[in-house]
C-alpha cells in the first residue's frame, strides 16, 4: 500500500446562511485554495471527490468546472454530516491503493437558517430506525416524535449523559464556552465572542434539556484536501511531512439499535468503533494524540465522543470537562478551530475543515491556536443514518 501524503489544504471563512457565495463559487475558492498550497496545477489531479447535502446532484461538477474542466472524474458524495470525512476517504483509498497519484476532495455547503429537516417529506426517513429506536427508549409521546429528527435525538442525548453519567449543565455550558474561546483566534470561524456558562445556560430552551447554545448553527463553507503518493510528492516538489497513518469508517451494527441505552444509535456506538480501528491501524493509543478536532454538532456530542475515542473513561466525561482537560493546557486540545459549535458546521464541508485545521497544526502553522509540539492528530467526524469515520494524521 502507498502511503498517503496530505499535499495540499484550503478553506474559506465559514459565514451565516444568507452571508455567502455560491455554493459552486465556494467549492472551487476552496479547492484552488488546497491546490495552491501543493504547489501544483488542477491538470494534474486524477480524481476528485466533492461532497456536499443540500444540493442536487453534479453539484460538484458545477463547482470544480470553475477551476478548469479537463475531464477528471468527478464523484458526488452525500453522507450526511461526514460527507467531507467520506470524501477525504475516497480520494485517500484512491492513492493508498494505487488507482492513482494525485486525488482532490472538496466539500461545501450552501445552507438555510433553522433546525436541520428532510427536503423529501413524502418518503421515508433515512434515519427512521434511530429517531424510532430513541423515541421508544425515551418514551416520547405522539407530539414529541412528530419534532425534527435532530432535536429528538440530540435532545435524548442531554438527557442520556446527565442521567446514566451525572453530567450537568455547568459541564455541557462549559464546553460552548471553550468552543468560543478557541475560536476567537480563528479567522474562519462564525463565532468569536466570548460566551459565559451563564449565558450559554440562559440561553432559549429547544426541547427536554437541550438549550440553543448547546447546538451548532447552519452555516455556508467550503474546505478542500489534495492527497498524494510519495513519488508523486517527490517528482513535483511537495511538502510530505504530514500523513494519513491510521483510518476507521463504520457504519451502525444491528446492536446498537438493540441496546437499552440511546446513546449507542446517538454516534457512540459507531464512534468507539472506528477509533479502535484508526488506533489499530495507525499503531497508536489515545495517550499518543496531541490535538483532536471531532464532531461537536451539540455540546453533549463532544462529551460523549470524548469517552468514545478513549480520551477518558465513561465516569470520567463529567471530571474531564470541569478540569480542562480539553483546551490548552490540559491532557489534549479538542478543537482548537473552534469546532462545529462555533467555526460552523456547513455539512459537506466539515470533515475538510477538520482536516484542514489538523494539518495546519501538524506544520506549525496554526498561529494563535497551535498546539505546542503537536505531531499526532485525530479527526472525528459523524453522519447519522449513520456513517462514521476517524483518521488520524502525524507529522513525519
Amino acid at each position: 500500500m502507498t502511503q498517503v501524503v496530505i499535499a495540499g489544504v484550503g478553506m474559506i471563512p465559514f459565514k451565516k446562511p444568507g452571508k455567502s457565495e455560491s455554493y459552486d463559487v465556494m467549492g472551487a475558492q476552496a479547492a484552488r485554495g488546497a491546490l495552491k498550497d501543493a504547489g501544483i496545477a488542477y491538470d494534474q489531479v486524477q480524481q476528485a471527490y466533492a461532497s456536499y447535502v443540500y444540493g442536487d446532484s453534479c453539484s460538484g461538477q458545477a463547482a470544480l468546472y470553475n477551476v478548469g474542466i479537463n475531464g477528471v472524474p468527478i464523484v458526488n458524495v452525500n453522507n450526511n454530516c461526514s460527507s467531507g470525512s467520506t470524501a477525504f476517504a475516497l480520494a485517500s483509498q484512491a492513492v493508498k491503493g494505487g488507482q492513482v497519484d494525485c486525488a482532490l476532495a472538496v466539500g461545501f455547503e450552501q445552507m438555510v437558517p433553522g433546525a436541520l429537516d428532510f427536503i423529501f417529506p413524502d418518503r421515508i426517513n433515512p434515519i427512521h430506525r434511530h429517531n424510532g429506536a430513541v423515541a421508544n427508549l425515551m418514551h416520547y409521546t405522539d407530539e414529541e416524535r412528530k419534532l425534527p429528527p435532530a432535536i429528538q435525538l440530540f435532545g435524548a442525548q442531554v438527557d442520556a449523559i446527565k442521567e446514566r453519567y451525572g453530567v450537568t449543565d455547568r459541564a455541557l455550558a462549559r464546553v460552548a464556552v471553550k468552543a468560543r474561546r478557541h475560536a476567537a483566534a480563528s479567522p474562519y470561524a462564525i463565532f468569536r465572542d466570548p460566551l459565559t456558562e451563564a449565558d450559554v445556560l440562559d440561553s432559549q430552551p429547544i426541547y427536554r434539556g437541550l438549550r440553543k447554545l448547546y447546538a451548532c448553527p447552519p452555516s455556508c463553507g467550503a474546505a478542500a484536501v489534495l492527497v498524494c503518493s510519495e513519488d508523486f510528492a517527490k517528482q513535483h516538489g511537495i511538502r510530505s511531512d504530514v500523513r494519513l497513518v491510521g483510518q476507521g469508517w463504520r457504519s451502525d451494527r444491528q446492536e446498537y439499535f438493540d441496546s437499552d441505552n440511546p446513546l449507542d444509535v446517538i454516534f457512540r456506538g459507531v464512534s468507539r468503533e472506528t477509533a479502535q480501528l484508526a488506533y489499530e491501524s495507525a499503531g497508536v493509543g489515545p495517550e499518543d494524540i496531541d490535538v483532536v478536532e471531532l464532531h461537536d454538532c451539540f455540546t453533549s456530542n463532544e462529551i460523549i465522543t470524548y469517552a468514545a475515542l478513549g480520551l477518558c473513561k465513561d465516569e470520567d466525561m463529567q471530571r474531564f470537562v470541569m478540569e480542562d482537560q480539553n483546551t490548552y493546557g490540559g491532557r489534549y486540545v479538542v478543537n482548537p478551530s473552534g469546532g462545529l459549535l462555533s467555526k460552523g458546521h456547513p455539512l459537506g464541508a466539515t470533515g475538510l475543515a477538520q482536516i484542514t485545521e489538523l494539518v495546519w497544526q501538524l506544520r506549525g502553522e496554526a498561529g494563535a491556536r497551535q498546539v505546542e509540539g503537536a505531531r499526532t492528530a485525530l479527526q472525528h467526524n459523524g453522519g447519522l443514518g449513520s456513517a462514521g469515520f476517524v483518521h488520524i494524521f502525524q507529522r513525519q
